[in-house]
């Protein structure tokens, strides 16, 4: 029978959060829900002990898997975990669960109303560096002027989508495709905001709901300037590609 929901969780190297048990958490919330529901935890080629971690909790708790793939960022990972959901919407959330999977619950309502997309909208960042505050708000600028997307927040983790919709988009990117190499998964900037692109192309209703965020785990150094730089590299790029009409339908 197919599952209500499929749940994503990439993967490279999250030995540490792991240890801090936040694969439980996902399943006790998981566990007292009334719908059905799976867990995949897509590995990006890590070289810690995350593969060993997430194959014996997957041995211990039903409907929880381990798909290994190779290093090629967040990006090629997410568009590997579509194609393995198989339930009627798909969950992208990140594996230290700074947005706790409770929040799923403020999505279940828009759901229902036939949302398409629900994207998670961060507010304050609690603990987050001032620096990470001021390169967010320039790239909602650059973002809104360059690609009028009317959104608050693109970069987010915690993302819904119905299945079959998520597939739909996938399939369109133009930053990264099937068989692209990241070496940093410096891409995932410019892809997240592809996706939403593309899918205000689609005509697709798509809601902004606010959820709970907290600094936790590991996280990747800020370069101000060459994380800026890739940044405004990928809306140039998804600009450039909407020019050229790749992204028709």
């Amino acid at each position: 029978m197919k599952p209500y929901l499929s749940v994503i969780i990439p993967a490279y190297n999250e030995e540490i959060n792991l240890k801090r048990g936040v694969l439980d958490s996902v399943y006790e919330y998981l566990r007292e829900k009334d719908f059905s529901w799976e867990v995949f935890i897509l590995d990006d080629g890590s070289s810690d002990g995350t593969i060993e971690f997430v194959t014996e909790f997957a041995k211990k708790h039903k409907n929880f898997f381990l798909k290994k793939e190779p290093h090629r960022g967040k990006g090629g990972t997410l568009i590997a975990g579509a194609d393995y959901a198989n339930g009627e919407y798909v969950l992208f959330a990140d594996m230290d669960q700074s947005t706790p999977m409770d929040q799923f619950d403020k999505f279940i309502p828009k759901l229902n109303e036939g949302y398409d997309v629900a994207i998670g909208s961060r507010s304050g960042r609690p603990g987050q560096p001032l620096i990470r505050k001021i390169m967010a708000y320039g790239f909602v600028v650059l973002r809104t002027i360059i690609l009028r997307l009317p959104f608050r927040d693109t970069q987010c983790g915690f993302k819904v989508y119905k299945s079959e919709v998520a597939k739909e988009i996938f399939k369109r990117t133009q930053i990264y495709k099937k068989g692209n190499v990241s070496k940093m998964g410096s891409v995932t900037a410019g892809f997240d905001i592809e996706v939403l692109f593309i899918a205000r192309k689609l005509g697709l209703k798509i809601v902004e709901i606010p959820v709970e965020w907290y600094e936790y785990g590991q996280r990747k150094a800020v370069n101000p300037i060459s994380d800026s730089i890739e940044g405004l590299r990928g809306i140039l790029m998804i600009r450039l590609n909407a020019l050229k009409g790749k992204y028709r339908v």
